[in-house]
């Protein structure tokens, strides 16, 4: 029985030291679980502090980026709209002083309208600004050997300008008559209709004389075409005349008197010059032909030549084959000449080399 219970309070103390012990590593390991777990705690809050801080600083960065490009657009939309509205006034004023200046230039046109007026009152001032503006059309459409100002006629009449056009077509006279004062009396408001009617025949009679004048003095047999041009410096007036006067148009037409305004007398300048520029190339013909007749003969010798070479051509690529031809036979006589075994001495046959030249005379 003592033995049994000192094996007993043996057992206990052992299992007592084994619950001690195990205890004390369980406390241990409890406390490097408890270090660890603290470490790795720290690391996360330490990462999260960082990573917000970074966050944080980067998100006031991008704000105050943000704030900053939001105030230049709005000082750039603020400036711009300052220019523009400066601009605007900048416009106005000069707006205001364009039509200050029209109104002056206006005023300075009714001036010279009524000067104007009294220049056209005056039957020689009409028909000096009928001879201008005539010769303002003609400079601007003919080139100047083409026509002639003021040029006088062999029967000793003056004719205000002279076209000068190639057959059949012929020298072309061209008068310019201005019935501005019979124009103007047939066309008073408030005239009664009797004194219209007389103002209209006179105005009638005057265009018919102009016409008979051109006619007599400006169509010239031998040295004029068959017909004048009678240049009226007024629409108005060609208009009236082609509107209300049909007569008058077909007597002009009979007496070849052909009526032209300001309008009408650029198209009859343009198919006068189209008429100079086809008599020119018409003239040039003959030396067209001449150098085609040239060239034709240069083009033979060209070609004879161009046979001659290509003959040569031909010869000198023969030669070149049979030049390429006996450099591979001499390629391949190198060749054979060193595969050729110069250890041959037995006399009693051939040698190598003396085949090679056998087999060569042979080829």
């Amino acid at each position: 029985m003592t033995i049994n219970f000192g094996l007993i309070i043996l057992s206990t103390l052992l299992i007592a030291l084994c619950i001690f012990i195990f205890g004390k590593l369980l406390q241990q390991s409890f406390k490097s679980t408890l270090l660890q777990l603290d470490v790795q705690v720290q690391d996360t809050l330490t990462r999260t502090r960082n990573d917000l801080t970074a966050r944080v600083e980067d998100f006031n960065i991008k704000t105050e980026q943000r704030l900053a490009t939001i105030t230049n657009q709005i000082e750039n939309k603020l400036n711009h709209g300052f220019e523009k509205t400066n601009e605007t006034f900048i416009d106005i004023v000069k707006r205001l002083t364009v039509i200050d200046e029209a109104q002056k230039k206006i005023s300075e046109l009714s001036t010279n309208v009524v000067s104007l007026q009294e220049i056209l009152s005056d039957k020689r001032a009409r028909g000096a600004f009928g001879e201008v503006q005539l010769h303002t059309l003609i400079k601007n459409v003919l080139p100047s050997n083409a026509y002639a100002l003021q040029y006088t006629l062999k029967n000793g009449t003056r004719a205000d300008c002279v076209l000068f056009l190639p057959n059949p077509s012929g020298n072309i006279v061209i008068d310019s008559k201005f019935p501005l004062e019979d124009y103007q009396k047939s066309n008073i408001p408030g005239i009664n209709e009797s004194s219209k009617k007389v103002a209209q025949k006179q105005f009638g009679l005057a265009v018919k004389k102009h016409i008979n004048d051109i006619s007599d003095k400006y169509i010239i047999p031998g040295e004029t075409s068959d017909g004048a041009v009678m240049f009226i410096p007024a629409e108005a007036i060609f208009s009236e005349i082609h509107a209300y006067y049909p007569d008058l148009v077909s007597y002009s037409q009979q007496k070849k008197v052909w009526l032209t305004s300001p309008t009408t007398m650029m198209a009859v300048l343009t198919t006068a010059h189209s008429v100079l520029k086809d008599a020119a190339t018409r003239q040039q013909v003959n030396l067209i032909q001449e150098h085609l007749r040239y060239l034709s003969q240069d083009f033979g010798r060209f070609e004879k030549r161009m046979d001659n070479l290509t003959k040569h051509l031909n010869q000198a690529n023969q030669d070149a084959e049979q030049v390429h031809i006996s450099a591979k036979r001499i390629n391949s006589r190198f060749k054979k000449i060193e595969q050729v075994d110069i250890k041959d001495k037995d006399s009693n046959n051939p040698s190598s080399i003396e085949s090679l030249i056998v087999s060569e005379n042979n080829e």
